[in-house]
């Protein structure tokens, strides 16, 4: 009897740190590795960004655009809360770009044009309880992402008017360690 109480002591004790061990994310591990190799690229970085949320917003609209199967509301669901999580993950990189000056002129226009598009396919699916929520939070965080884009927009604009980057020279001779 002692022995059992000991292990039943033994479990409860681990099961906060097991459930803890589980590696839920939302992105898979090929995803995290395209991330990693634009990590130094802000501009690439936020169109891989793009890349993710589209696939995402895309196997949503997969889901409705076939029969309906057992299981749609609750993949919806799921679906819905990857792109919130990528969305905010995104959104946590513009705010250090934004205050950094990292030139991401190039990408802020394709957000915002993707914003506006994610906006209108993630009101598309019909109203169901399993999924609203999920919804509402991915909208929240598309328009987040969308006035951040679009904020950050005119400060770069008006940043880099201020403090030109410096232009290559392409004759300059090339300097080689000796």
């Amino acid at each position: 009897m002692p022995r059992r109480l000991s292990f039943v002591l033994l479990l409860l004790f681990l099961a906060p740190h097991l459930r803890a061990q589980r590696n839920e994310t939302a992105l898979s591990e090929g995803e995290v590795e395209q991330l990693r190799e634009v990590a130094y690229y802000p501009s690439d970085r936020v169109l891989v960004f793009i890349k993710l949320l589209d696939a995402r917003n895309k196997s949503i609209q997969d889901l409705f655009a076939r029969p309906r199967k057992p299981g749609r509301e609750q993949d919806t669901h799921d679906l819905l809360e990857e792109f919130t999580a990528i969305a905010d993950e995104l959104n946590d990189n513009l705010d250090d770009y934004g205050p950094r000056h990292r030139d991401i002129r190039k990408a802020l226009p394709k957000l915002v044009d993707a914003t506006e598009r994610w906006s209108s396919n993630l009101k598309s699916p019909p109203d169901n309880e399993t999924y609203n929520v999920s919804r509402r939070l991915a909208l929240e965080a598309v328009r987040d992402l969308h006035d951040q884009a679009t904020q950050l927009i005119e400060e770069q604009k008006a940043w880099f008017l201020a403090h030109p980057p410096p232009k290559e020279n392409k004759n300059a001779p090339i300097d080689l360690p000796r």
